[in-house]
């Protein structure tokens, strides 16, 4: 008979929720932030979708390190998984990037989906403060650099 426990003591649940949440719902909260700026824009990933994509990467990193703590998994590389989430996102954002009449447009959505996710690995590793400094430049990447792309823009039609 296998040895292993169908569900886990309250005890132990505990000791595992806390973290979880703790990362997961940074993740969520950072995702919701950077989501609120590409949805002011009217950008195909928006509030929902990056909420997702940040809290999504959480949970694969933070089970993966759950697997290594304390389910006692030998094997088990959360490094792993993590390069799994950055691949798997690639072709999301693969996704989004479209060629209309001479124009590459949804790089930049494409590039937000994929920062969102190593946001959430970085919430679900254990890290939520550096996970929120990350979203603060993420925000300011795109929402402070557009005004100066656009005067780049603007100085080069004179």
């Amino acid at each position: 008979m296998n040895d292993i426990a169908v569900y886990e003591t309250w005890e132990e649940l505990v000791a595992i929720l806390v973290p979880f949440v703790t990362r997961c719902g940074a993740a969520a909260l950072c995702g919701a932030l950077i989501g609120i700026e590409r949805e002011r824009k009217a950008k195909p990933a928006g509030f929902r979708t990056n909420i997702l994509i940040c809290l999504g990467s959480s949970m694969y990193m933070s089970v993966g390190l759950l697997l290594v703590t304390d389910g006692n998994q030998a094997g088990s590389d959360p490094a792993r998984i993590a390069a799994q989430v950055v691949t798997g996102i690639g072709f999301l954002g693969a996704g989004c990037i479209i060629q209309d009449r001479g124009q590459v447009k949804g790089l930049t959505t494409a590039a937000t989906i994929w920062v969102v996710a190593a946001i959430g690995i970085i919430a679900g590793a254990g890290f939520p403060v550096v996970a929120f400094v990350a979203t603060l430049m993420v925000l300011a990447t795109l929402a402070l650099l557009q005004q100066v792309e656009r005067r780049m823009n603007n100085e080069h039609e004179d």
